[in-house]
């Protein structure tokens, strides 16, 4: 496991995404006071989630296609994606939110 500290618990509004620059990408997602991250490339059009799409509760829409995501588990919802995502564990620590990102690169900005 490698841990990633994302952000502080305080700097992701309820409703909001961050790209997280991992090579891929990954997207962390807050709906309430919890935090989920998923791959963050549309399995269908390869857009970024976390930029381009629209998160609604817990589902993710691509903003290009309208393929819509469960953040929770990654599943697809709805055509056209036909893939779900990849998600990855998140843990809250007394300095923020952590991911891990397992063996992906990771760069800052």
């Amino acid at each position: 496991m490698t841990w990633l500290l994302a952000c502080g618990v305080d700097e992701l509004d309820d409703g909001d995404a961050r790209r997280i620059h991992t090579l891929p990408p990954i997207a962390l997602y807050r709906v309430g006071d919890e935090f989920y991250a998923t791959d963050d490339t549309c399995s269908h059009a390869e857009s970024s989630l976390s930029e381009d799409g629209y998160l609604t509760g817990d589902q993710v829409e691509c903003g290009f296609h309208f393929a819509k995501f469960c953040v929770r588990d990654g599943r697809n919802l709805s055509l056209p994606a036909t893939t779900p995502l990849a998600t990855f564990d998140v843990k809250i620590g007394d300095d923020g939110v952590y991911i891990d990102i397992g063996d992906r690169p990771y760069r800052d900005g």
